[in-house]
């Protein structure tokens, strides 16, 4: 784990002890802070006793703390802990912002941040994955792989590459990061947020947090993202999709989306001074990430990708552009009650298959543009699907929705979609 000496003697709150809060409390208390922890489950307050104190921040005095460390779950415009903090003058934050607090007295090292709305897990992990074609030691965190916190620091010259989401840029006040990127920004979570600009310049923090000195990545291909570039001073890097004329070489990095992923990965590569040769290299290597645009197997000569991470209608779209003659499986728990982002490739689609409480509404909204079925849930859809394509095709789950009303997450139901595809006779 991560300990430093910055955390001795301090006082904090940490509430919520899934992952991230429990390697939180463990580092915490292995730096000598005195650590009070929460979890309304019985079982989560159970794992960290001997390490803090037991006790509910929302009723115990915290007065004099150093800082309530929170999950990015937890919705800051609502929750109450928001306020309790406020007036007790105590700030609200993130374990990001403890590896901020941290970096001093780690060893030397360099920081990669990634944002933007689609595409920030795809640009984080294939970053990662040209760092450590290059031989230099590399850390994912962040909103992906392990806690940061949880993880052994990496030795001198190594390069921790965090995903950010929005949620966490807001819990974080410090993190200065060498390299910092901005992918795009499209309506999502916004209610969290007081409209798109809210959002927006929650994202444009991550700059704000930055030294002139360091290198800014933008993707300037949205409204919102060019504006964002306009305030960046520094060294800023603009790049775009079509910087990227060729993607024939990089099985796992198909689609316009991904064009945009690879434009930005690579200008951080070389910000932090890796050789073409090794970028193009690695590009040829990325595996790809489990449920986004995931070759799960092929039958009969018809290919089944995996997108379950597309859980809104913009993150959806890419995988509709990057196959010319699809059977779409869509639906779960929607995000808003419209398809427009996908509705330019509605030509790729053959047919349309909905699951979930948005089946109904997608059926409704897709009725006149493409042959629809109403499966209703997943495994219907995948055997109907199967059973219409042709050689050539391709079924596609990219549900354009979340996945709680079905499943635990959009990985149970990316596993689901892979058994459901094993089981096809």
């Amino acid at each position: 784990m991560i300990v430093s000496s910055a955390f001795a003697d301090k006082n904090y709150a940490v509430l919520g002890l899934a992952r991230s809060g429990l390697a939180t409390v463990e580092a915490l208390a292995a730096s000598g802070a005195k650590v009070t922890a929460w979890d309304s489950r019985k079982e989560a307050r159970a794992a960290v006793a001997g390490k803090a104190r037991i006790a509910d921040p929302m009723v115990t005095a915290l007065y004099g703390m150093d800082g309530v460390i929170v999950s990015p779950g937890v919705p800051l415009n609502t929750h109450p802990i928001a306020v309790r903090a406020k007036n007790a003058n105590v700030p609200v934050i993130g374990d990001i912002e403890l590896f901020a607090q941290a970096r001093a007295s780690l060893p030397p090292h360099k920081v990669v941040g990634i944002t933007g709305t689609n595409g920030k897990s795809t640009t984080t992990a294939l970053i990662h994955h040209i760092v450590k074609s290059a031989g230099i030691p590399a850390m994912l965190g962040g909103n992906i792989g392990l806690p940061i916190l949880g993880q052994d620091p990496l030795p001198e010259g190594g390069v921790y590459v965090l995903e950010l989401s929005s949620y966490q840029i807001d819990l974080t006040q410090s993190l200065d990061c060498d390299v910092s990127v901005l992918l795009n920004i499209t309506p999502d979570h916004l209610d969290r947020y007081d409209g798109m600009d809210d959002y927006a310049a929650s994202k444009a923090r991550l700059f704000a947090m930055q030294s002139p000195e360091h290198v800014a990545v933008i993707a300037a291909e949205d409204d919102y993202t060019r504006a964002i570039a306009g305030q960046v001073g520094g060294r800023r890097v603009i790049v775009s999709s079509t910087d990227v004329k060729d993607q024939s070489r990089w099985p796992s990095l198909q689609g316009p989306h991904n064009a945009q992923n690879v434009a930005a990965a690579v200008a951080a590569a070389r910000a932090l001074g890796i050789e073409d040769a090794v970028i193009a290299a690695a590009l040829e290597t990325y595996p790809g990430l489990p449920h986004r645009m995931e070759r799960v197997a092929e039958k009969k000569g018809v290919l089944f990708v995996n997108d379950s991470k597309a859980t809104n209608p913009t993150s959806a779209a890419p995988a509709l552009a990057a196959y010319p003659s699809v059977h779409w499986i869509l639906g779960g728990l929607a995000k808003s009650g419209e398809l427009d982002a996908c509705e330019p490739y509605f030509g790729h689609v053959r047919a349309a298959y909905t699951i979930g409480e948005a089946g109904p509404m997608f059926a409704q909204l897709l009725g006149d543009k493409v042959p629809v079925s109403e499966c209703g849930v997943l495994d219907k859809a995948v055997g109907a699907a199967a059973e219409a394509a042709e050689p050539g095709e391709v079924v596609l789950l990219s549900p354009a929705c979340a996945s709680f009303d079905q499943f635990k997450d959009y990985e149970a139901r990316g596993d689901a979609f892979r058994a459901a595809v094993e089981a096809l006779q």
